[in-house]
């Protein structure tokens, strides 16, 4: 079994060692080192080349910077930010800085195994209330030149959706979570979870994000949402 080898860093040594406490219990993960600074951070990298850091950002020296140095210093490296602070100015920051998942400290230990496993797999993560947020701020201001799309998902993956892939990408549009969005379509959260792989594969993203940006470029899409509230739709399973 190839183990994920990872790193912690936080400035709080009893969080920090609960963390690591309860991923060492997992029979795929390694804890390879621990540090407390932007500093150890870059150095862990450096030492331990891990495959995933597990990083704050309200720490000495800062998690951006970090970041920053961590990236360019070892690209192959993936970075989760796993922190307290829920400003959207830092969700951007760190998403440049070569971040592949945020994370607030209040989720749950599960949620935080599996999205270390997405990531190392490859793809991305940023909590649903944080990415709602997010698409608020960026729709108020928006960049001068935005980040591109995937020319594949602008070209047809739309086109290749089903009637109920483009309603689950509109709900991820407005923040909904993958439980939200089962209340809401009468599916179970682990339906939902399969439609959003197929949702990202269709659209060729990695996340949450570039898919809610390339629903609200288009208006049939969201048209298909109009009587999601009134309308009970049959339990199925993706075929």
């Amino acid at each position: 079994m190839n183990k994920i080898r990872l790193a912690i860093v936080d400035d709080h040594p009893l969080f920090r060692e609960g963390v690591a406490a309860i991923l060492a219990a997992e029979a795929d993960i390694e804890i390879v080192g621990q540090g407390a600074s932007a500093d150890q951070a870059i150095q862990l990298a450096a030492l331990h080349k891990p495959d995933i850091i597990l990083l704050d950002i309200n720490m000495p020296g800062g998690g951006v910077h970090a970041a920053q140095s961590i990236k360019q210093a070892s690209p192959e490296i993936k970075l989760v930010i796993l922190t307290g602070a829920d400003d959207e100015e830092y969700v951007m920051d760190t998403l440049k800085a070569g971040a592949h998942a945020y994370l607030l400290k209040g989720v749950m230990a599960r949620e935080l195994i599996d999205v270390l496993h997405l990531v190392h797999g490859g793809q991305s993560y940023v909590s649903p209330v944080l990415a709602a947020g997010l698409l608020r701020e960026m729709s108020k201001n928006p960049p001068s030149e935005p980040a591109p799309l995937p020319a594949a998902a602008e070209k047809n993956g739309l086109e290749e959706l089903s009637e109920r892939e483009a309603q689950i990408l509109a709900l991820i549009s407005d923040g909904l979570s993958n439980q939200e969005i089962g209340q809401r379509l009468f599916l179970t959260e682990k339906t939902v979870k399969h439609y959003i792989t197929y949702i990202f594969q269709k659209l060729n993203v990695q996340n949450r994000v570039q898919a809610a940006m390339l629903a609200q470029k288009t208006q049939p899409v969201r048209a298909n949402t109009q009587d999601l509230k009134t309308v009970p739709v049959k339990k199925t399973n993706p075929s």
